[in-house]
This record gives C-alpha cells, structure tokens and sequence, in this order.
C-alpha cells in the first residue's frame, strides 16, 4: 500500500490506519478528502472503437463507479491479504442470498448452524427448498464431529460465528478443516465481530459476509451488504452478482466509506462499553446468566480469545424465571434502551427474543426470559440507571 503522495510506508501499516486511508484518491478527488457520491447508470464511450471493446475504467453503472471502488478497496484491506475481492449487496440478507445462489445448484446439500439469524434459515427453507436444494441444521458446537453430517452432495457449510442471539461460538477452523477435506465451501456470517476483530478468510473461511446496515454504516441510516471471497470462492460471487443485478445505491455506498472510516474507534469503544455492562448484568440478583463470549466465564471464550482480537457491544442474558408482563414492564421503562430490530449503531437497543420454536439440531431452554442488548455509545453510569429503572419496574410488576 502506497501513501497520498505515492511513498511506501517503512513498516506494515495497522489496520485502524487502513481504514483512514485505502481507497483514497485526493489527485483524482480534486484535493477533496472524501470521494464523491456518482449518481448515474449510463457510461459514455469517445469513440466507437471504444463502445465496441468495451474499453472503459466503467461501464455501467451497475457494475461500479470510483465510490463503489473506493468503498471496495476499504474492505479488501479490511479483510486482509486473502481477499481476492468484495461485493456489494443492498441488504445483508442480500449478501447471504447472492453467496448461497453463487456456490449452490439443485441437487446440493448444505449445512448451516442451528443459531443462523432467522431470513437465513427462512431462504433456505423457501427457495431454496424450492430450488432443489437440501438444507441440514448442526449444533454450532459441534467442531470437527461435523464430519458424520456431509452427504456425498454437501456443497458448503454456513457458521455464524458467534450466533447473533444465543452466542453459541463454533469452532471456525475446525469445522473448516473438515469442509475442505470434503471438498466443501466454508461460508461464514462475519456481521457481529467485523474482520476488524475476526479475520475469519485467514482462519479457512472461503467466504465472509456482512451485514453492513450494522456497524460498517454505524448510524442506524443504510441498509447494506458485504460478500468477501478468497481466489477459489471469488469468481463463483463475482459471477453471480453479475447474473442476478445485485448492487448498492449509491447514497448508501457512500454512507458505507464514510462508516467504515471510524469503525476502529467505534467498535474499541463498543467493545469495552459492552463487557462493562455484561459483567455488570452478570452480578444483578434478576439474571441467571449472561451470554458473552468474551467473558472468561463463557462455554465458547477459550476459542473467542483464540481466533478474535475483540468484541461487539452485541450479548444476551437470561432472566431469572418471571412473567413476560414482568418482562415487558421493564422494556416499556427503559428510554436509553430503545426496542428495534438491529444493532451495530450508535445508540443502546434491547429486545425479548425466543428461539425455541425454530431451532431443530438443538434444544433452547434456557431456563428464564432471554433479552438481546445492543450497547451503544451513551456514558455507562447512564445505561446502568435506566436498567436499573427497568429492572425496578420488573419487580413492581411481579
């Protein structure tokens, strides 16, 4: 990687460093710190010849502009050396969808673990059922026993690592260890941790996605995707983005860099707000157990500590057995704590969730009501407060 004035640096640059500077053009950007937005579809040509060889740095503008380009080196560089390349989807269910049409035919298999986020098991179970293709759910902790689960037809194997609801954390390498000895594709949901704290193509992942509606955006405003490839995985994604039309408005690819600019400082800072709050959680008399795989006391910490550099502000916790109008009664309390579908942004979420009805390799019970918190940004000694008001209510409520 070159410098702004075209030296190379004198040491291997850090990815916190990467961030502020790849994909940065200030010459061609007229001196101009950020790229600007390109709004547009049609490419024109000069001359004929040109139209007829298709001889253009763009050609239309589905397939790129130098916002799209500049947001994709970003990535690769964010990635790290094993990406031979990363598309961009509009959604991160998009992403999901793309990779799994790009490496998958009628007649596959593939596996996927049993605490996926829901649209993924719900495309499996839709269309691509529809399609011919054959879906089997594992225990995410089960490791290398996988094996006994490949069919002579088992395409590719989709983790999430961790689970974005239950926090199950399976063991990357060892389940990819298996899928390449089988010939499959390893395809990992990269979303809660970024490849800023999970390189997850340096540990035998072929394929990471994600959702970068989360905290590659940061702000709660854009709905975005991410599908990174290795050499072998690369030209699959890269055809089917082509085939199926998939790209980012423009105004979102923007909001994206702009994003991911600052993502260092943001998730460092969602990192240690979250695990100040977890181990907070952990010592209230109303939780039975928080689910955090950074805590030293988490079933999946030893292999978090092994293949992660951090965390997000993203966990869940047990409540000790109360009403659901206990429960509810809480979140109506809490004005910190907002109740929405998403994370990665910069302000507090919390939300009920129950698993239980979906879930088919393994059983959830665990044992009391389950919330999902999002931690943001806000000072800590305020969040406490309003779950303490939220947990006060709780009580009043029983």
């Amino acid at each position: 990687m070159t410098s702004s004035d075209g030296s190379t640096p004198s040491h291997p640059q850090q990815a916190a460093t990467r961030l502020v500077t790849a994909g940065r053009d200030t010459k061609a950007q007229k001196g101009f710190v950020n790229p600007p937005v390109f709004h547009g579809s049609t490419v024109l040509y000069p001359t004929a010849e040109d139209l007829h060889a298709h001889r253009a740095e763009f050609t239309y503008g589905r397939h790129g502009s130098p916002t799209t380009r500049a947001l994709q080196d970003v990535l690769m560089a964010l990635e790290g050396p094993p990406c031979a390349g990363v598309g961009l989807a509009p959604s991160g269910l998009a992403a999901i969808s793309t990779t799994l049409l790009a490496v998958l035919k009628t007649g596959d298999h593939l596996l996927v673990c049993d605490n996926a986020y829901r649209p993924t098991r719900n495309f499996c179970d839709n269309m691509l059922k529809r399609y011919g293709i054959e879906t089997s759910y594992f225990d995410p902790l089960i490791g290398a026993g996988i094996e006994t689960l490949f069919k002579p037809n088992t395409r590719a194997v989709l983790i999430e690592a961790p689970g974005s609801q239950t926090f199950e954390m399976p063991d990357v390498r060892a389940i990819s260890a298996v899928a390449h000895a089988r010939g499959a594709l390893m395809i990992d949901d990269n979303t809660w941790a970024t490849p800023l704290y999970h390189r997850s193509l340096e540990q035998g992942v072929d394929i990471s996605m994600q959702a970068g509606t989360k905290y590659i955006g940061g702000h709660s405003d854009i709905m975005f995707g991410t599908i990174a490839a290795n050499a072998k995985a690369w030209p699959l994604i890269q055809e089917a983005i082509r085939l199926l039309g998939v790209c980012a408005g423009p105004d979102d690819v923007y909001l994206a860099l702009r994003g991911v600019r600052t993502l260092s400082v943001r998730l460092a800072q969602h990192h240690r707000s979250g695990l100040e709050i977890a181990r907070w959680l952990g010592a209230r008399p109303e939780v039975d157990r928080v689910l955090h795989p950074a805590l030293d006391t988490d079933p999946g910490h030893a292999i978090w500590k092994r293949d992660f550099t951090g965390a997000s502000g993203l966990f869940s916790i047990v409540l000790k057995p109360v009403p659901q109008t206990a429960v509810d009664a809480m979140l109506n309390t809490l004005t910190l704590f907002g109740m929405g579908f998403s994370w990665g942004g910069f302000e507090s979420l919390a939300i009920p969730f129950d698993c239980s009805d979906y879930r088919t390799a393994t059983k959830w019970s665990p044992g009391g009501p389950t919330l999902r918190l999002h931690i943001g940004l806000e000072n800590l000694d305020d969040l406490k407060a309003d779950l303490d008001r939220g947990f006060a209510a709780l009580k009043a409520a029983l």
